[in-house]
């Protein structure tokens, strides 16, 4: 339930964020709030803007990881919160992108970093891949502690 209820959360504050971007700032425009930057940038790409113009195959792509992930979650051997909460993110954001990409063919990107300007989907797979290197390590230093025990 907590892998549902985060992609969810995700999947609604992304979107409903773009959607607010997209009426109140110009694409390139550059407006400060609570001292963040922020930039309307429409991204047809994927990451960094690469392979511009393929919106819409990248859609299908984070779908069908989606269902990946789905289908690992539920044959997969490796449970618990930490990973429900890293997946959860991590599909939130797919989903989140994902469909900016399927109706519109480009993703709202808003957020500038020193990395580029992203959005609430791309922070929130950022996190979900931090918190499942972080599962990984813990379960790998667990299991070493087991065998030598």
């Amino acid at each position: 339930m907590l892998f549902y209820a985060i992609a969810l959360f995700i999947v609604l504050v992304d979107q409903v964020t773009k959607i607010l971007v997209r009426i109140h700032v110009d694409v390139g425009e550059n407006i400060s709030l609570w001292g963040i930057r922020f930039t309307h940038y429409e991204n047809s790409g994927m990451a960094s803007s690469l392979f511009q113009g393929y919106g819409r195959l990248f859609g299908v792509i984070a779908m069908m990881f989606v269902i990946g992930v789905l289908y690992y979650r539920r044959s997969g051997t490796r449970k618990g919160v930490m990973m429900e909460c890293s997946l959860g993110f991590i599909v939130g954001g797919a989903i989140g992108n994902g469909v900016d990409r399927l109706i519109y063919g480009e993703v709202t990107d808003f957020i500038i970093r020193s990395g580029g300007i992203l959005n609430v989907a791309d922070h929130a797979i950022e996190l979900g891949v931090l918190l499942l290197l972080i599962y990984f390590v813990v379960d790998y230093i667990g299991k070493r502690k087991a065998s030598r025990g």
